[in-house]
């Protein structure tokens, strides 16, 4: 009995123990929320809904939005709705915050200040007068960097039960819209993981496996995308969803909330450079205020923090800088924090806690919406003089966009998204001074009917040259993303502008476009043929296969003496296809419309030039068995945008398979089974860029066996950096060459002063830049593609051209003509001249495909995607 009770006492102190270290952690009386502020006591508390103190755990996101509806049933100061849902079915929740008077005469209020957008400089001192200033916060859309959701719930409780004056007169000033978690989906992948993982005594130790979540981590969305690059393409719901919200309120300050690394203290604006030079000169003025406010509440709280010294705002497609090419105040805050969990022992022997992260964040918010409100006349005023196109630094006065291009109704649709007005031209258009994307020469250009235009004379002036302008004004090369997001050049689209006052007869595009579609001919007595340049060509295909169809692709171009179809055409012959002759029509023409594709039937096989349908060169497509490995050393990014592309886009099914199944037995024997997986199963390999991690992952024995695969009739893809990793100067799988970048042994290089060294560097590696390339459209790799391309460019890598590399696509060789858009050095350029960024060597029965450059970036850079469609779905059958 005597042991039983000591065994008992010891659970106990072991329990108490870690309670009491768990308390700790808090901290509450250095990071209590305002503990004197006066609040109505009706108000449930998050603490009081959740069953513990904000810190003590991360919230499920189930929960938190159980706190926010209950929120808003329990304070007449806040409205809460749903405005769209994850991949996952996890709703996507928005609250908007304001006095119980203005929450009552909402949708008057937002129509009201919606009115400044398009009103004369009278009527608009009128409404700046009488409407609020709307601030909006965007929080957790990165979802390992989950202490901003936590604060979230707090600010949303500040502001709905505080009963001081000063509250009082913030709400009578101001509409509050708090997103309150982006994306939820990467943030549940997070907690629950961590949840699963945390220990009972916290694990402080920087090295505990708690702070080390695995491949993905929960930072990308379902697709492994990071959603806060996002914003302006609206790949995703999550972005789609919370830009249309967006839209609907066009607020005048936002603020995005992030974490880094949590050794670092607390970033507020502002940033550094390189800017966006196309904003309002006192942009940067008012984001000191707003970052001011915040140093003097963590001043005040003995907070750390830094200003200036990092993060740009250059790409506008980040939740800090979209804002600001819509007319508001777009800012950043980025707290330490990434990995930490519920603590973490910093490399300067600091404790930092959920707790103080959380407070941290809090603190910044209540911050911003005090100073918005103080500056409300302010900030009214300079959203509208940023809506008003006569005060554009740009001279282009629109942008004109032929209507029969792949990806024209891609751009058309983002902009519509984005509340751009386009119009489409009812007659033919002549442009006197029409300056081509393509090659930045002026000229009269002849535009044809159907042509998309984008006049910059609207409200979304800022918007629209900031993102369709070949180039932007660059005052720093080194930069913390992409050095050009073009969009004409992302689509790789023919886009004329003009700087001159213009006239065309035109109609508006009030909805969204779908592709061209239908069936031609639909009881054809012979075969079916379906375009390989239509955009969603490749999905058609995939669907054929799904029900089992026999498809040919056409070696060749051919015409029916009316119409040309191009190389890759798909041929559906009736006679190979007789088991389907009673549904092929209602198949066909599900096909047409689910997809989005013309199919134009034929009663004769009989063409009036090039080769008949049925002929011999006109190849068997059979659907591949696809396997892209994932997990590192491969990029979580480039393995979501593969993902993405053939399970979201082309609808083919591909077997994600991780590298650790691969590991598992090295791949002792050829054929045999590793780990589940078996190579022999698989017609095509793809491998995303890899770094140097590849070079662990396929040794000696790995390399022959993957030869002896790719011998025997497999197609192996290798992307990015593991391009370079299959060639001969790295592990001899092939004979291909990188070109090697000369070694900068300047006087200069020799002696370089540490603190010049970042820069230096950073302006010799060329930061994501459009390159002018071509393309043998006569290769099945690039079937159906424009030979005119832009390729986007990260590094310097660039491949030989030789006899066994049948090269498809290549880098202008005029250095003169190679930069497009963004930055690249002089040494650079020459460089990678006239280089191979896209080719093909084959071996055996089997190919290697190499592509240097990612084809399908951020699944917005749309222009080189075909190639890796091509790849995997066309090159196994030529």
């Amino acid at each position: 009995m005597k042991r039983q009770t000591l065994y008992v006492l010891l659970i106990l102190c072991i329990t108490q123990f870690a309670y009491g270290q768990k308390q700790n952690l808090l901290d509450l009386d250095r990071f209590a929320f305002e503990p004197d502020l006066r609040v109505n006591s009706s108000i449930p508390t998050p603490a009081d809904h959740l069953g513990y103190e904000l810190g003590a755990e991360f919230t499920l996101y189930a929960h938190a939005v159980d706190y926010f509806q209950t929120l808003a049933e329990a304070s007449p100061r806040v409205a809460i709705n749903q405005y769209g849902e994850t991949y996952e079915g996890r709703p996507l929740i928005n609250l908007v915050i304001s006095s119980e008077e203005n929450i009552n005469n909402l949708e008057e209020i937002r129509m009201r200040h919606l009115e400044l957008l398009t009103a004369t400089e009278s009527e608009a001192e009128s409404i700046i007068n009488e409407t609020p200033v709307f601030t909006s916060f965007s929080y957790n859309i990165h979802g390992n960097e989950a202490s901003s959701t936590e604060a979230a719930m707090q600010v949303a409780y500040r502001m709905a039960a505080a009963q001081d004056e000063e509250t009082r007169e913030v709400l009578d000033n101001s509409v509050i819209i708090m997103y309150i978690c982006i994306n939820p989906d990467g943030r549940d992948r997070y907690v629950y993981w961590y949840k699963g993982m945390h220990r009972n005594v916290p694990g402080i130790e920087p090295t505990d496996l708690e702070h080390y979540a695995p491949w993905p981590n929960g930072r990308t969305n379902h697709y492994w995308f990071d959603l806060n690059r996002d914003w302006i393409w609206g790949i995703h719901p999550e972005s789609r969803g919370h830009t249309a919200e967006y839209q609907r309120w066009m607020p005048q300050v936002h603020v995005d909330y992030h974490e880094q690394g949590y050794n670092s203290n607390y970033f507020t604006m502002p940033g550094t450079t390189p800017r966006n030079k196309q904003l309002p000169d006192s942009y940067e003025a008012l984001t000191d205020t707003f970052g001011m406010a915040n140093v003097r509440a963590f001043d005040k709280n003995r907070l750390n923090y830094f200003t200036r010294q990092a993060f740009d705002f250059f790409y506008p497609g980040y939740g800090s800088s979209y804002p600001s090419v819509m007319g508001a105040i777009g800012m950043l805050t980025e707290q330490g924090g990434i990995g930490a969990g519920l603590a973490v022992e910093t490399n300067d022997g600091y404790k930092l806690t959920l707790r103080q992260r959380v407070f941290d964040h809090y603190t910044t918010s209540v911050a911003t919406i005090k100073k918005a409100a103080e500056r409300r006349e302010e900030l009214l005023r300079y959203s509208y003089e940023a809506w008003q196109p006569e005060r554009s630094k740009v001279d282009t006065k629109g942008y004109f966009i032929p209507a029969d291009q792949t990806y024209s109704t891609d751009v058309v649709n983002m902009l519509l998204r984005q509340g751009v007005t386009v119009e489409r031209t009812t007659s033919e258009t002549i442009l006197p001074d029409g300056v081509s994307m393509r090659d930045g020469e002026r000229g009269r250009r002849v535009l044809p009917e159907g042509t998309y235009v984008i006049s910059t004379d609207q409200t979304r002036s800022l918007f629209i040259t900031s993102i369709m302008e070949r180039n932007m004004a660059i005052e720093d090369s080194v930069m913390y993303d992409m050095a050009t997001w073009s969009a004409p050049l992302a689509y790789n689209l023919d886009c004329y502008t003009t700087s001159s006052r213009f006239t065309a007869d035109t109609e508006e595009v009030t909805e969204p476009l779908a592709e061209a579609a239908g069936l031609t001919n639909s009881n054809a007595q012979y075969a079916y043929v379906i375009e390989w340049k239509q955009r969603n060509a490749p999905k058609a295909l995939a669907m054929l296969w799904d029900k089992e169809y026999r498809v040919r692709a056409a070696e060749e171009p051919f015409t029916d003496g009316e119409r040309t179809f191009g190389e890759g055409t798909l041929v559906i012959l009736r006679g190979r296809n007789l088991d389907k002759d009673d549904q092929m029509v209602d198949d066909l023409q599900s096909i047409a419309e689910e997809a989005g594709v013309e199919i134009v039937g034929y009663d004769s096989g009989r063409m009036a030039g090039g080769w008949d349908l049925a002929s011999s060169s006109n190849r068997p497509v059979k659907q591949p068995k696809v396997a892209l490995m994932v997990e590192p050393p491969f990029d979580t990014y480039t393995c979501g945008q593969l993902y993405f592309l053939f399970d979201q886009e082309t609808h083919l099914p591909v077997e994600r398979i991780r590298t650790s199944i691969l590991q598992q037995t090295a791949m002792p024997k050829f054929g045999r089974r590793y780990g589940g997986a078996d190579l022999l199963d698989y017609d095509v390999l793809i491998l995303p860029d890899g770094g140097s991690g590849l070079r662990q992952l396929f040794q000696k024995e790995q390399l022959a066996e993957l030869k002896a695969w790719v011998q025997g009739g497999g197609v192996l893809i290798a992307n990015e950096s593991a391009a370079g990793f299959f060639t001969k100067g790295q592990s001899e799988f092939t004979g291909v060459e990188i070109k090697e970048a000369p070694e900068d042994s300047s006087e200069v290089a020799n002696y370089l002063p540490y603190n010049q060294r970042r820069d230096y560097y950073g302006k010799k590696r060329i930061p994501g830049s459009a390159l002018t390339s071509k393309l043998d459209t006569t290769h099945p790799l690039a079937f159906g593609m424009n030979p005119d391309l832009y390729s986007l460019k990260f590094g310097n890598t660039g491949m030989k051209p030789s006899s066994d590399l049948e090269t498809v696509g290549y880098y202008v060789k005029d250095k003169g003509d190679l930069l497009v858009a963004g930055y690249a050095s002089d040494e650079n350029l020459e460089h990678l001249a006239g280089t191979t960024f896209a080719g093909v060597v084959n071996m055996g029965s089997g190919k290697v495909v190499f592509l240097a450059d990612n084809t399908q970036y951020r699944m917005f850079w749309r222009g080189p995607s075909r190639l890796m469609q091509n790849a995997v779905m066309l090159l196994p059958g030529f």
